[in-house]
C-alpha cells in the first residue's frame, strides 16, 4: 500500500495504491459519506493480485482530504469526477478501468461522458442510473434514514461512540447474508482514525450537479459490468435492471443474498468479473 497526498483540482485527495504501476489500472471510486476505508484493503491486494494496479481514495469531506465546513455545499458530482481523473493524471494514467460503488458508480457514469477517451471499462457495484428514471425506482429503505438521523445526537469527538455509528451504518445496508461485525468495526475504526473532520461527510447530502449528463447511459459504448445484491435496501434490486436496459453493452452479475455491501462471500465472484472485464 502506497499512499499520497496528491493537490487535485486545487485541493488535496488521498489517495492510496497496490500493486505494479505497469499492470492495467483499476481506480475504485467508493459511495457517499464512505472513505476509501470500505474498500477493504484485503480486497484491493487480491484485485492487485489478478495483474492489476489498484487505486483507491478519499473523495472531498472524507478521510484526508480536503474538508469543509459541516453542512456547507462547496462541490458538484461533475467536480468529483474531475477529481477522479485528477488522480488518474497525478499517477500519469492515460485510460482506467472504473469500478464505482453506489454513488461512485453515478460518478463512473459521468466519467465514461464527460472523459470518454479516459475510460476503458465501467463496472457499477450496488448503483443506479444517473437522472431522472432513478424517481420511478423503488426509495432507500426507511430504517437507513433512521440511522442517519442519529448522528445529530452524536458527540463525534467520543471514539467510543463513532466507531458503532459507523460500523451499523452498514447493518442497515446488509442482505441476508451474516453480518460482518468484527470486520465493519475494524475498518470503523480506522475510518475514525484517519479522518480528518467525521461530521464533513454529511456535506454528500446536499450533492448537486451533473444534469446535462442525466439519462444518457445509452451514450456510453464501452463495455458495462453491473455487480447487484438481491436485497439490496439502498438501492432494490430494479435499480440493477434499469442499468441493464440502459447501456448498449452491458452485463448483469447478480450477488443472491447481498445487500448495499461488498460482503467477503462475494469477493472472489466480485475480482473475478472485475479482472474479466478489465482484460478486454
Amino acid at each position: 500500500m502506497n499512499e499520497k497526498i496528491l493537490k487535485i483540482n486545487k485541493v488535496n485527495i488521498c489517495t492510496e495504491s497496490f500493486g505494479n504501476p505497469k499492470d492495467p489500472a483499476v481506480l475504485l471510486i467508493m459511495g457517499a459519506m464512505s472513505s476509501l476505508d470500505w474498500w477493504d484493503e484485503d480486497f484491493c491486494l487480491l484485485l492487485a493480485d489478478q495483474g492489476r494496479f489498484v487505486i483507491r481514495y478519499d473523495h472531498r469531506d472524507l478521510g484526508r482530504s480536503a474538508i469543509y465546513e459541516p453542512g456547507t455545499s462547496n462541490y458538484t458530482i461533475t467536480d468529483m469526477a474531475d477529481d477522479a481523473v485528477g488522480v488518474l493524471d497525478a499517477y500519469s494514467i492515460e485510460q482506467a478501468h472504473i469500478v464505482g460503488m453506489s454513488l461512485g458508480g453515478m460518478i463512473g457514469q459521468i466519467l465514461a461522458l464527460r472523459y470518454p477517451d479516459r475510460v476503458f471499462t465501467l463496472t457499477l457495484i450496488a448503483s443506479s442510473v444517473f437522472g431522472n428514471e432513478m424517481e420511478k425506482l423503488p426509495p432507500m429503505a426507511q430504517n437507513i434514514l433512521d440511522h442517519h438521523a442519529k448522528s445529530a445526537s452524536i458527540d463525534w469527538a467520543n471514539r467510543e461512540a463513532v466507531i458503532p455509528y459507523l460500523a451499523d451504518g452498514w447493518k442497515t445496508l446488509a442482505g441476508s447474508k451474516p453480518y460482518e461485525q468484527e470486520r465493519m468495526y475494524k475498518l470503523a475504526e480506522r475510518e475514525t482514525d484517519r479522518a480528518k473532520q467525521l461530521p464533513s461527510r454529511f456535506n454528500h447530502a446536499m450533492l448537486q450537479g451533473g444534469d446535462v449528463y442525466y439519462d444518457r447511459m445509452g451514450e456510453i459504448s464501452i463495455p458495462v459490468l453491473i455487480i447487484h445484491g438481491t436485497e439490496d435496501p439502498a438501492l432494490p434490486y430494479e435499480h440493477a435492471l434499469a442499468l441493464a436496459k440502459a447501456f448498449p453493452y452491458a452485463e448483469l452479475v447478480t450477488l443472491d443474498g447481498s445487500g448495499h455491501e461488498i460482503h467477503s462471500e462475494d469477493w472472489d465472484q466480485i475480482i473475478d468479473s472485475v479482472a474479466k472485464i478489465s482484460s478486454r
